[in-house]
């Protein structure tokens, strides 16, 4: 294993897909002369040239109907959102285009497209720049969400997403750029399946993306007070993998899910919802959810940390559920 930034694992994917497959192209606002909004393209420009690193207007509903018009033409198109938000101006592409046309055609068509943005709060970037909507985007068949949370699913996931004849969202935390991790060479199976981070007896919490690791931070503090927490990163968020959900309540007999995600309508909700359906009988508690303040993201810092969740509110959301049952 080697131990590298979460930046560099997304740009050695890029570099890899690149080299591979002479069909591969990235677009996108900034991808080229100025290396990506989060220098995950630096120096692709001068390595692969203006062909196959292609700087985009900031005209998202251009240019993410772009991609999915040459996915349809043959190619394989990574087309990068510089942030969630302005995503949105490119929804009837994604809603009404990507996601149907293969519906729409009778199997006809499939449109092979790979779609990356960030997402997520914590960086003061106030309320336009500091949603996580990734649940938008997993309420709607015919595409696929996934939200890499470790270096390795950040290196690994988008080869995997490449080999889909459908298109892929790829959501990464904006706050995990820069941290470092150990990389496994080996790439996971699939693109579907969540993932166990630390086992546990006592409650499982259920995450993905950016919270993961304030998860894991709450279980070594749980842990200290004999809370032993089974930490589910969810990786795939279209599908969702209850299986691996609901194997691990009948184990520890409460759930915990941790959203970055307003709580009305969330994946939380989906989570809960799900387990409410599958595990009902296996619950010794009832679900509970920790998730952002419902309202939009303020700016300053103080603000921005009490409105996102946090290590302290899992902890205390965890000890709550378990009482003195443990």
């Amino acid at each position: 294993m080697s131990r590298i930034t979460y930046r560099e694992a997304v740009k050695a994917g890029l570099r890899e897909a690149l080299i591979g497959d002479p069909h591969v192209f990235l677009m996108g606002e900034d991808v080229g002369r100025y290396g990506g909004a989060y220098a995950c393209s630096k120096g692709f420009l001068e390595e692969f040239g203006p062909e196959r690193i292609r700087d985009t207007p900031l005209c998202e509903s251009t240019f993410v109907g772009a991609g999915i018009g040459a996915a349809l033409g043959g190619m394989r198109p990574i087309v990068e959102v510089m942030t969630v938000n302005f995503s949105l101006l490119a929804l009837d592409q994604i809603v009404n285009n990507a996601a149907t046309l293969r519906h729409m055609s009778g199997g006809q068509f499939s449109v092979p497209l790979v779609v990356r943005m960030a997402t997520g709060g914590g960086r003061q970037l106030a309320a336009q720049h500091s949603h996580s909507l990734e649940v938008w985007y997993a309420h709607v068949p015919g595409i696929q969400v996934v939200a890499p949370a470790t270096v390795t699913d950040a290196r690994h996931m988008l080869g995997l997403a490449l080999r889909e004849p459908d298109p892929v969202f790829i959501f990464e935390h904006a706050l995990l750029y820069p941290m470092e991790g150990e990389l496994d060479e080996s790439p996971p199976a699939d693109l579907l399946h969540a993932a166990i981070r630390r086992p546990g007896n006592d409650v499982t919490v259920v995450t993905y993306g950016g919270s993961l690791w304030k998860c894991l931070q709450a279980a070594e503090t749980l842990a200290k007070s004999g809370v032993e927490a089974e930490v589910i990163d969810l990786r795939s968020l279209r599908p969702l993998d209850m299986p691996t959900v609901l194997a691990s309540v009948a184990r520890t007999h409460r759930a915990v899910i941790v959203d970055e995600g307003w709580k009305t309508c969330s994946l939380a909700a989906e989570i809960s919802a799900g387990i409410m359906e599958g595990g009902f009988y296996d619950l010794d508690a009832p679900v509970a959810r920790v998730c952002s303040i419902e309202a939009p993201m303020p700016y300053a810092k103080h603000l921005e940390d009490a409105a996102l969740p946090q290590p302290e509110g899992i902890v205390s959301a965890v000890m709550n559920l378990v009482g003195r049952h443990v």
